[in-house]
């Protein structure tokens, strides 16, 4: 096959297969990146946060792939099986054309216990025209790398074994070992298949082989799995597929057994090629996982709502109506508060780009907006799924109250800076959102609460926003309190309500946020350099930001520039509509893919673009 690679200069290894060059697949667990050239490179087992398997993503040499191609492959082509998280890759030859399927069997309620610990991932190779030679090659590297393992090879199923875990393989065609890992070479004349399916074992779980008719009954029930899925959406708009695309997405990174939904799937994707702002995003941000919520109600997923509702009143809320400390930031998918983080020496990086790192040190940070995104998600699935509990309403009271008390703290802000705390406008903002939110619930409700003290508390915030985070010689909102550096987390003020989208006041501020931050309707959430960060090196445009821009055009009326900016955004995504954390300054995509942030964000731009546009 030819090596659709790319390579650095100077060397003969292949590098990394670009962010943007890859699919994703998951059975709600865990994720699998499928490169364009067929390559498996990001899979992590048994979940989201588990060790990597293969991680040829962020180290060609020593992370570990599962390569599956036509040998003489021309073209390749990526595409979704309509409505559904099945990918399929297509290689182009002179001699024909052949396809991998690829999948990750959904566990459901109705499965064997044992068959849930078996996580399954299949890939169907079929010769669609011709006759075409294939070849695989599975190099599982276990624990990001570190650890060793070694192979037992009977017949047609390889079984790879390390310090820690376990893997089948089994296969169609004949398999043969090549040092650690296993090769394969086969030929499939048109209409003909090989099947190959890799699973965890050890313990009860023991391996077993994937026939052609087992792998076609778990190819037909994943895709009616998604499909049945997808049919509760309701949205009918003009932008469809890439709605019901980023839906899907937001799906895959939902940890089925607690609720938790993680930021992204993979770790030390780079922000910048090359650059230091790599980090590890799978787990569960309070932030963004709330947002993802409300995304996914605009559309009717009320059961991804309610599981994280769950998620939250096991792991995150008081649960005795006190709230004695600030919330964190981000936890693990079992709910796990410990989350140190450590850069990985042995591994390269993607592209070059180090550190690698497992863990998030900003788990430890104060950022007080995440109250504001918490209470938000409550009150809207009050409204719109079903009315929360007396002992949610006794959680969510007991935040509110430790918001009104220290709602005025400096912190280290959404965008979790390193270069020490501030008084950042857009954590005031979403303490009014916080107190905001709840007096309307208490008030629909008729719930208790200490009105009196929550009102207080809410309009002090209102005013110290509007006495302190305008600048009049920038006339805009800024940053910081007494500041004069913009950011483009001031683009949520309309959208959470604080202040009218036509104001003069916020006209103005949308006018220099215009000016200063936004290229071809891509935005940057601020000029590092006007305000330090605590980290080197510039970073590309933040794409939610992007989606928060149209909509605020949107709310202001200015429809033609918010349909253009929509547009202009869609063509960044990558081939599947799926988008990374940032785009580059040459449109390429940067940080964690896919993004949960630019997803919920895109659904959200698109659902108030549509209703406005009528």
């Amino acid at each position: 096959m030819a090596d659709t690679r790319s390579r650095r200069p100077g060397q003969n290894a292949p590098c990394c297969v670009p962010i943007a060059d890859h699919g994703l697949i998951g059975d709600l667990r865990t994720v699998a990146l499928v490169g364009t050239n067929g390559t498996i490179d990001w899979y992590c087992c048994p979940s989201f946060d588990a060790p990597s398997v293969f991680a040829a993503v962020l180290d060609a040499e020593r992370g570990g792939c599962f390569e599956l191609a036509a040998v003489e492959s021309v073209r390749t082509k990526q595409f979704y099986f309509p409505d559904t998280n099945v990918l399929i890759t297509r290689f182009f030859t002179e001699d024909g054309v052949g396809e991998v399927q690829d999948f990750m069997p959904v566990t459901t309620d109705h499965q064997e216990p044992l068959e849930a610990e078996r996580h399954r991932l299949i890939r169907r190779v079929l010769c669609v025209r011709g006759t075409l030679p294939f070849r695989a090659r599975v190099a599982p590297r276990f624990h990001y790398g570190a650890d060793p393992h070694t192979l037992r090879l009977e017949g047609r199923t390889a079984l790879f074994e390390s310090a820690g875990r376990a893997l089948s393989l089994t296969a169609t065609v004949p398999l043969e070992a090549d040092g650690p890992d296993v090769r394969a070479e086969f030929k499939l004349a048109e209409g003909e298949s090989a099947v190959f399916a890799l699973d965890q074992v050890g313990g009860a779980v023991a391996p077993r082989r994937c026939a052609h008719a087992e792998a076609e009954e778990q190819f037909a029930e994943t895709v009616a799995y998604w499909r049945r899925w997808l049919a509760q959406s309701r949205y009918r708009g003009r932008w469809r597929e890439m709605v019901h695309r980023s839906a899907l997405t937001l799906k895959l990174l939902t940890y089925a057994p607690t609720g938790a939904i993680v930021a992204a799937p993979t770790t030390s994707l780079p922000e910048r090629i090359g650059g230091e702002r790599n980090w590890d995003y799978r787990y569960v941000w309070v932030r963004d996982a709330a947002f993802a919520v409300y995304a996914l109600l605009r559309l009717g997923f009320a059961g991804e709502a309610e599981a994280f509702m769950r998620f939250l009143a096991r792991h995150i809320s008081p649960g005795d109506g006190k709230s004695t400390g600030p919330l964190q930031v981000m936890y693990g998918i079992d709910g796990r508060t410990d989350l140190p983080e450590r850069e990985l020496a042995h591994l390269e990086g993607h592209l070059g780009s180090a550190p690698v790192r497992v863990g998030n040190a900003a788990a430890d940070q104060l950022q007080l907006d995440i109250y504001g995104a918490l209470i938000d998600s409550v009150y809207l699935y009050d409204k719109w799924a079903q009315p929360i509990s007396s002992g949610q309403w006794d959680d969510v009271s007991a935040l509110v109250e430790w918001v009104c008390e220290n709602w005025d703290q400096p912190d280290e802000g959404v965008w979790e800076t390193r270069g020490g705390r501030r008084n950042f406008l857009y954590s005031r903002l979403m303490c009014w959102v916080a107190v905001e939110r709840a007096i309307r619930l208490a008030a629909h409700r008729g719930l208790p609460a200490d009105l009196v003290r929550w009102r207080e508390s809410r309009d002090a915030i209102y005013r110290r926003i509007m006495s302190r985070g305008w600048s009049e010689r920038r006339q805009a909102f800024v940053q910081c309190e007494d500041g004069d550096v913009l950011d483009a987390a001031v683009l949520m003020m309309p959208l959470a309500k604080f202040i009218a989208p036509t104001d003069p006041k916020w006209l103005s501020t949308l006018d220099a946020l215009t000016e200063d931050l936004v290229s071809d309707s891509l935005v940057y959430r601020y000029d590092p350099q006007a305000s330090p960060d605590g980290l080197r090196g510039d970073e590309g445009t933040f794409s939610i930001c992007s989606f928060w821009y149209v909509e605020a055009l949107t709310r202001a009326g200015r429809l033609d520039e918010a349909r253009l900016a929509f547009e202009k955004m869609l063509t960044y995504a990558n081939h599947l509509g799926l988008y990374a954390e940032e785009i580059g300054p040459t449109g390429e995509q940067q940080g964690n893919f896919p993004q949960a942030f630019t997803h919920l964000s895109l659904i959200s731009a698109a659902c108030n673009l549509d209703r406005a546009l009528g």
